[in-house]
């Protein structure tokens, strides 16, 4: 199964990671692959940006694949500008793929985190 993990960032805490994962790389350290990951500056901006809509057109198209945006609005009953504004912004994350004006979810499964406690 493949997923993306989405993850709300403390900016500090990601500068850090980004300097370790520098180091281990310098060093010659093996780093295994990191899972793909989306990560936002809050929870407004994950939920403002992933809206219901969004996550329902994600779920249609991963059930569907093979459609073009078209063929999705009508599908749905909702309005083919909205529709196009959704997928181009899905694309745009890298939760839509287009191959030759045809859709496709690349992901099986999307996992949000979200902690109470920055680390130290």
């Amino acid at each position: 199964m493949k997923r993306i993990e989405i993850d709300i960032a403390d900016p500090k805490q990601e500068q850090r990671a980004l300097q370790e994962w520098a180091r281990r790389v310098d060093v010659g350290e093996d780093v295994p692959e990191a899972v793909p990951q989306l990560r936002f500056v809050s929870l407004h901006q994950l939920h403002a940006t992933l809206t219901e809509k969004r996550l329902e057109l994600l779920r249609f198209v991963a059930d569907r694949e093979g459609l073009n945006t078209r063929q999705i609005a009508q599908e749905t009953g909702r309005d083919y500008k909205n529709v196009y504004d959704d997928v181009q912004r899905l694309c745009e994350l890298g939760l839509l793929e287009k191959r030759d004006g045809k859709l496709f979810a690349p992901y099986d499964e999307i996992v949000t985190h979200y902690s109470l406690r920055i680390a130290a």
